[in-house]
């Protein structure tokens, strides 16, 4: 039987707030339990590719080229240094998408036209995560179109919740006019300080306003996540004791439990 990819945007309109971070350790947490993860840079930016270690001259093709010029996801897709993970890297190519997207008739649809077919599924791939780019824009959109869920980091900071509504709305838009079966896998919170009693005031105010959304596990603050996209590696391999390391594999359990229940 040909197995269908989950398909997860990690999206937030906010900069800063752990995204990129969140979507490489957790599918490099995910990939370390033996699943076949792909990740796809959808950041003009491109800091997921950078963080993998992905060059600049190894960009041949790109996210760009799945979307926008047809290119197979096979012929995109490159490994990692890291086991069953792999990426469609970003170039500054995407920073025109938007433009581009806007004159075309399924703008909308493209990502999704690009990964839910057969043979995509024969790939053979668990978990597709989608690093949307920090606006609610055509590429993000694109992103929501194509998943089954979206999974939003939070950084425990005083604004936090109140863009979150945006989102919210977002996907409840989505989901009434392009993509009925999206839903909201959950909110991380990132970067918490367990010293710092802001934190745990945005935690107490999430976990009562959005009950089961939020997930257990809490992302620190953490030197060793900050460092390890300079290395081009995901913090599991470049410190697999630190306190990031375990967080994020403590998120992968919860995700595929979530899943399986």
């Amino acid at each position: 039987m040909i197995q269908q990819p989950r398909i997860l945007s990690v999206a937030n309109q906010k900069g800063g707030v752990g995204k990129t971070t969140t979507t490489i350790n957790l599918g490099a947490a995910l990939a370390a339990t033996g699943m076949k993860v792909l990740i796809i840079d959808l950041d003009p930016q491109g800091n997921a590719s950078t963080g993998l270690g992905v060059d600049q001259k190894d960009r041949k093709t790109s996210t760009y080229d799945l979307i926008l010029n047809d290119v197979p996801l096979e012929k995109v897709a490159i490994p990692v240094n890291v086991p069953n993970l792999w990426i469609t890297p970003a170039t500054t190519d995407l920073s025109s998408a938007d433009l581009e997207l806007v004159s075309t008739a399924r703008r909308v649809f493209l990502l999704k036209d690009a990964l839910r077919n057969n043979s995509v599924n024969e790939l053979g791939y668990h978990y597709i995560l989608i690093d949307c780019p920090p606006s609610l824009n055509l590429l993000t959109l694109n992103a929501m179109v194509a998943s089954d869920a979206v999974l939003v980091p939070l950084q425990a900071e005083f604004f936090a919740l109140e863009g979150l509504s945006q989102l919210m709305l977002s996907v409840r838009e989505i989901r009434e006019t392009a993509n009925p079966n999206l839903r909201l896998e959950g909110i991380v919170l990132t970067m918490f300080d367990r010293r710092n009693n802001l934190c745990h005031q945005v935690e107490e105010d999430a976990r009562e306003n959005l009950r089961d959304l939020v997930f257990k596990t809490m992302i620190p603050r953490n030197v060793r996540l900050s460092e390890a996209p300079s290395y081009g590696m995901p913090v599991i391999n470049y410190d697999p004791t630190s306190r990031g390391a375990v967080a994020y594999k403590a998120l992968a359990r919860e995700i595929v439990d979530r899943r399986n229940s």
